[in-house]
């Protein structure tokens, strides 16, 4: 039984990591346009940099908390398929092996002229004149605001295939990540980990449970096993 979990921000907030949702557009006290657009990048590429490099320490500090370890847990049970709008990598560390993400991986780095190359990287530095094949400068290995996501149509191919759909963290509101549960099929039943249930009255078979992720996944793994 395939079940598709779509994760943001509110799963790695209990691992201590925020996002610029947490303030009024403030992403650790900077502005998002400032930071995490290409035309942020052209103006000033050592800030950007810097502030992601920054990033990358805090997620390389932080660690998988118990909702990352239960989603990696219920891959015994089921083919559990993860889709994520989070640039850390604690999905992972908690022992999923099915993950694709939509905003990219902080802890890579790509080609600043062709996305496609995309290295890792050894500690928590980009350094300006890290050059990729091609010569060009390495950037973060993050879809900024205004860049096209290229996993979205695996994404939503993955929604249409779920018996089970998960939403756990989300607001819904960035998209096109918001638009993938209008792949879902009606008919399945959709669960949605959240304090504060984000507006989809117009989607069948939705069961709300308000609360944050790691006291919801534990929630969601008991009602999957009552139902088996």
């Amino acid at each position: 039984m395939k079940l598709v979990v779509l994760t943001g921000a509110g799963i790695s907030a209990e691992s201590g990591l925020k996002t610029f949702r947490d303030a009024d557009g403030l992403w650790e006290g900077y502005n998002v346009y400032d930071v995490a657009t290409p035309e942020a990048w052209e103006r000033n590429p050592i800030l950007v940099q810097q502030f992601y490099n920054e990033r990358r320490s805090q997620v390389l500090a932080a660690k998988p908390n118990h909702a990352h370890y239960l989603l990696a847990e219920l891959e015994k049970d089921f083919d559990v398929e993860i889709i994520t709008q989070n640039i850390d990598d604690l999905h992972e560390r908690a022992g999923s092996t099915k993950v694709i993400h939509l905003h990219g991986v902080i802890t890579k780095s790509q080609s600043d002229i062709k996305s496609e190359l995309v290295y890792p990287i050894e500690g928590a530095e980009i350094k300006m004149g890290e050059l990729c094949e091609l010569g060009s400068q390495l950037r973060p290995h993050v879809v900024w605001f205004g860049e096209a996501v290229p996993m979205i149509e695996v994404a939503a191919k993955l929604c249409k295939q779920a018996d089970i759909f998960v939403i756990i963290g989300t607001s819904l509101a960035v998209y096109p990540a918001a638009g993938l549960i209008d792949f879902v099929p009606s008919v399945i039943d959709k669960y949605i980990i959240d304090p504060k249930t984000p507006d989809v009255k117009r989607y069948k078979n939705v069961i709300n449970i308000e609360k944050n992720a790691v006291e919801g996944v534990a929630e969601l793994k008991e009602i999957l096993s009552d139902a088996r």
